[in-house]
């Protein structure tokens, strides 16, 4: 286990001040022996169910709910969690744009986990594309090809990310292997553990390929032409790409969702639902809503917001539809399923069982 780091780099970082660590509860002051940093809400959900209730680990969870990966600013307990982390998890493909800052800044020596490494990618550009890097298995390559078509989404916005479009969760193939990925470095750094992560991992998994096929059957209910989305930000191409969706576009045509959207665009947007009889827009659970509704009231469609917005770059609050991985995937794609006027197939007992009691 690490030793915690000197407040000297914490109070250099962001301004923050040795009066504002007081009151905070500090990552590894408790009996754990071994600890875990998880940047982003799906990446902190993937390590929890590896994790389980592993005695003497512990996870700590950098985003909350609502907070956009794309420009955060860890807290003074973060940067003391990420100095005293055995391990960090990210997502990867620059979307924690500001993780090596507060890791320099904590002083951490922690083992950094890339989770995407080997996941199906795409490229910014929107060709497909795979480096040596990052190759998915034979068969989580099969299942992609099978459900998977080129989709065509132009993003001048994007020029601060990197060569990928770092949203690969929403693939559940992806998932899959970013859970495996997850599992090698974490068997790797904590063998006394091995055995209690490979077995919740494997639970967990197998509930993933249930949650893909899920998908593509209540999909493929649905004609492909009929098959059209329109979002708040462009965060759904692996979906769309991996369960053969048309993505109409997004109000804001960026992979980031705290860039905003020029008047010309909007009106581009509109003109193209008109144009392909879109029936839905759809806001995003992290993201204001005003302008979703606006476009759905000028084309006269309908907009799904509040409690019907998708989960995109966070997933939801405890007690919400999306608290965790699995359901905020069901969420979306019973209401994306819903918006084409069909309803998704029955879920899996082994999907019901991870959904949260929303009351």
């Amino acid at each position: 286990m690490n030793t915690p780091r000197t407040l000297v780099a914490l109070v250099a970082f962001g301004g923050i001040t040795a009066a504002s660590l007081s009151g905070c509860s500090v990552p590894g002051s408790d009996d754990a022996q071994f600890h875990v940093v998880a940047t982003t809400t799906q990446v902190g959900d993937f390590v929890s169910h590896i994790v389980g209730d592993t005695a003497d680990v512990q996870v700590h969870q950098l985003l909350q709910a609502g907070a956009s990966p794309h420009a955060y600013d860890p807290s003074a307990a973060d940067l003391l969690a990420l100095g005293d982390a055995d391990v960090i998890v990210e997502n990867g493909l620059e979307l924690e744009s500001w993780l090596d800052d507060a890791v320099a800044a904590s002083g951490a020596t922690a083992t950094i986990v890339d989770a995407s490494e080997s996941a199906y990618l795409i490229a910014t550009g929107d060709e497909h594309a795979e480096d040596d890097e990052h190759d998915h298995s034979d068969e989580e390559e099969h299942a992609e090809e099978e459900h998977a078509d080129d989709e065509e989404h132009t993003d001048e916005h994007d020029h601060d990310h990197g060569e990928f479009d770092p949203h690969v969760w929403h693939s559940a193939a992806n998932a899959q292997i970013m859970v495996n990925t997850i599992l090698d470095a974490l068997v790797e750094a904590d063998a006394a553990h091995a055995d209690d992560y490979t077995a919740n991992a494997t639970e967990y998994l197998a509930a993933l390929a249930d949650l893909d096929t899920w998908i593509v059957d209540s999909i493929e209910q649905v004609d492909p032409s009929d098959r059209l989305l329109v979002t708040s930000h462009d965060a759904f191409g692996y979906y769309i790409d991996a369960y053969d969706l048309e993505f109409v576009g997004a109000i804001i045509p960026s992979l980031d969702d705290s860039a905003e959207a020029s008047a010309a665009e909007i009106d581009e947007l509109v003109a193209l639902i008109r144009e392909t009889g879109a029936r839905a827009v759809f806001a995003e659970s992290s993201v204001n809503p005003a302008a979703a509704e606006t476009i759905a009231d000028e084309a006269g469609i309908t907009v799904y917001s509040g409690e019907e917005a998708l989960y995109a770059d966070s997933l939801g609050a405890a007690g919400s539809s999306g608290a965790n991985y699995i359901a905020s995937v069901v969420h979306n794609t019973q209401l994306i399923v819903e918006s084409w006027g069909t309803t998704a197939l029955p879920l899996p007992e082994s999907l019901t069982a991870s959904l949260p009691d929303v009351g």
